[in-house]
């Protein structure tokens, strides 16, 4: 975790896409607005998606928009998030569940920085950052062909592996003591940290969730407490 933090700035700086892999809830998404917010568009939009909640069609309308008629129900122009975002940062997450076919869809918009919107002849150009995320092993996914090589490439620039919870189990007291920080602020109580008991059993404890889990034990400590 120093080594990622100590090169969150040159990432930040450089402005390639970024792929950062990870189990769920080891802080991919609070990664990627770090690098965000330390980058020269910090100003600008930041947009986080996740692809594994929305069909090819959604995806597709929520990412380049549509133009009026483009479908029904399309009663007015929509600008999607590649336009929306212009300057700034789009994440996408959970990027290994998008289809084969909307894969190729997003690789052009990769190499050639256009994209056009559903219903619309005219392509347009984006100025966005991306960074990619997902829990998967996109490696192997080539390997498999469910994942296009070149997508993986034009992604794979910059790769940062978030660790599991376990594997970085000194940060939990960290962690607590910032999750009771903002919880503080949050309820408008004065919690001043957890017993040795709870620390001792928590420091034990596998957290198949991470650190998303962790922060949930002590939200729901809060509720009791």
């Amino acid at each position: 975790m120093q080594k990622i933090s100590e090169i969150i700035p040159l990432v930040a700086e450089s402005d390639s896409t970024v792929l950062i892999e990870g189990d769920t809830g080891t802080g991919k998404e609070v990664l990627s607005r770090a690098i965000h917010g330390a980058s020269k568009r910090k100003d600008k939009p930041f947009f986080a998606i996740n692809c594994g909640a929305l069909p090819d069609t959604l995806l597709e309308s929520e990412l380049f928009g549509y133009k009026k008629g483009a479908f029904t129900h399309a009663v007015k122009d929509k600008a999607g998030y590649f336009a929306a975002a212009s300057g700034g940062t789009i994440l996408l997450d959970e990027i290994g569940d998008i289809s084969p076919a909307f894969q190729v869809r997003l690789l052009r918009v990769l190499q050639e920085h256009e994209f056009r919107p559903l219903g619309s002849d005219q392509t347009e150009e984006t100025d966005v950052r991306i960074i990619a995320a997902t829990n998967k092993d996109l490696d192997e996914l080539v390997n498999q062909g469910s994942f296009r090589q070149d997508l993986y490439y034009r992604i794979n620039i910059v790769n940062l592996k978030l660790p599991k919870l376990t594997e970085r189990i000194d940060d939990v007291p960290l962690l607590i003591e910032h999750f009771v920080s903002k919880m503080n602020v949050m309820r408008d109580k004065s919690i001043s940290g957890i017993s040795r008991e709870a620390l001792s059993l928590l420091m034990s404890y596998e957290f198949p969730g991470n650190i998303r889990e962790l922060e949930n034990i002590i939200e729901h400590a809060f509720v009791l407490c």
